[in-house]
């Protein structure tokens, strides 16, 4: 299991694909099912959707 917060690396977010298993470290938890990562001028923000309908977004 990974877990992924805003200290994690911009690499480790980068090396999450599909199938695995993430937590955000509250109530967050569950199997990756897709990855959107959305940049601007200022962020980049990864969006992690769970199987469970959740989502751990992650702005750096």
């Amino acid at each position: 299991m990974k877990r992924i917060n805003n200290d994690t690396s911009s690499e480790e977010l980068q090396d999450i694909k599909k199938g695995d298993l993430v937590t955000d470290t509250f109530s967050k938890t569950g199997l990756v099912e897709d990855i959107n990562i959305i940049e601007d001028a200022l962020y980049r923000t990864y969006e992690f959707h769970l199987v469970t309908g959740r989502i751990i977004t992650i702005r750096k």
